[in-house]
């Protein structure tokens, strides 16, 4: 059994019935999601109960990681659930797999190729209002460039259409609760406290038609430094913009915070993309060029490196955190000879 991550499917695939806890602040959300897999199951005529939702707070989530009947506790979601999930489950010997908080960053070089460079920053970072382990959260852009950059990125911003995602025109919808709202808006207090400068955004509207939501407008920030905050993972649409001038300092800034999820580097220089790529560039479990991280990443295999949790989810060996390995020797014959000669008269 596993409790619910993204990646469920895996364990129908091998077999394993799911036992999983959605956050409590999706509720719904997890209701419409079990409902279209029992219906799948009866269509295929898999057992009843094959996946079963258990719905609650916190003591719903500390019975399932500490039942031992739970084989795989397969957890996503912040660096503080994974330090509290982590001894429990390992206390019991159970086995664990974690996808956990991002800071991702996205390099830009002086040749990138600025137009497609401000497409996939804008949308890495503002959609689904910077509500994804994936969003895009910091920008390091090189000296040279970073101005006209900025300003691609702003004029995009302003433009964003905010409001109900029911509505097909809609780009950026609400942030999921009030708490999230207060952590927007202590993060940017913090980074101007630090010196970062707002260049847009950073406000909540349509509060007046809209008063038991909380829809924000995204915010850039530009930072002078990578500061406490911005190597804090803030789940909200906020960019920080820090600048470099030799690529090795963009490197060091890129891997300068404890998460290591997605990244990306924009860049038409092959020497550059492949030290990006090698072992001493990007020190994330997934990496990007010339596109920014996005969540569609799921193709291959996802998940990442440090107080990310290390485990991944989907991708060609992913399936083997759901089974189990046993090794069976079988003796066909009517002999048994024993090691080192050992004979028993």
């Amino acid at each position: 059994m596993a409790v619910w991550s993204w990646n469920a499917a895996l364990a129908f695939v091998c077999g394993d019935p799911v036992v999983w806890k959605p956050s409590e602040k999706t509720l719904l959300t997890a209701l419409a999601c079990q409902a279209l897999v029992a219906e799948a199951a009866r269509r295929v005529g898999a057992p009843e109960g094959i996946s079963a939702v258990v719905l609650g707070g916190a003591p719903v989530g500390e019975a399932l990681v500490d039942d031992p009947r739970v084989a795989l506790i397969s957890a996503t979601g912040s660096t503080r659930m994974g330090r509290a999930v982590a001894p429990r489950v390992a206390g019991r010997f159970g086995r664990l797999l974690l996808e956990l908080g991002g800071n991702n960053a996205s390099i830009v070089t002086p040749s990138a190729d600025l137009e497609l460079t401000a497409r996939g920053i804008v949308f890495s970072a503002a959609g689904t209002a910077g509500q994804r382990c994936t969003s895009l959260r910091r920008v390091i852009a090189h000296s040279s460039i970073a101005d006209e950059l900025v300003a691609r990125i702003r004029s995009a911003y302003e433009s964003l259409p905010i409001g109900s995602p029911l509505e097909s025109s809609t780009l950026v919808g609400p942030l999921i609760d009030g708490a999230a709202l207060e952590g927007f808006t202590t993060a940017l207090d913090k980074a101007a406290a630090d010196g970062g400068e707002l260049l847009t955004g950073g406000s909540r509207v349509l509060a007046a038609e809209a008063p038991d939501a909380y829809y924000v407008q995204p915010a850039v920030v530009r930072m002078p430094a990578q500061t406490d905050i911005v190597r804090a993972e803030t789940f909200a649409p906020i960019l920080y913009v820090l600048t470099y001038d030799e690529f090795d300092e963009a490197l060091a800034l890129h891997n300068d915070v404890p998460q290591g999820l997605s990244s990306s580097i924009f860049t038409l220089n092959v020497r550059e993309a492949e030290r990006f790529l090698a072992a001493d560039g990007s020190d994330c479990g997934i990496a990007n060029v010339n596109i920014g991280p996005s969540g569609a990443e799921i193709g291959g295999a996802f998940g990442g490196e440090k107080e990310t949790g290390g485990g991944r989810e989907s991708g060609s060996d992913a399936w083997k955190a759901y089974m189990r390995r046993a090794t069976n020797t079988v003796n066909y014959s009517s002999a048994l000879p024993l090691a080192q000669g050992v004979e028993f008269g």
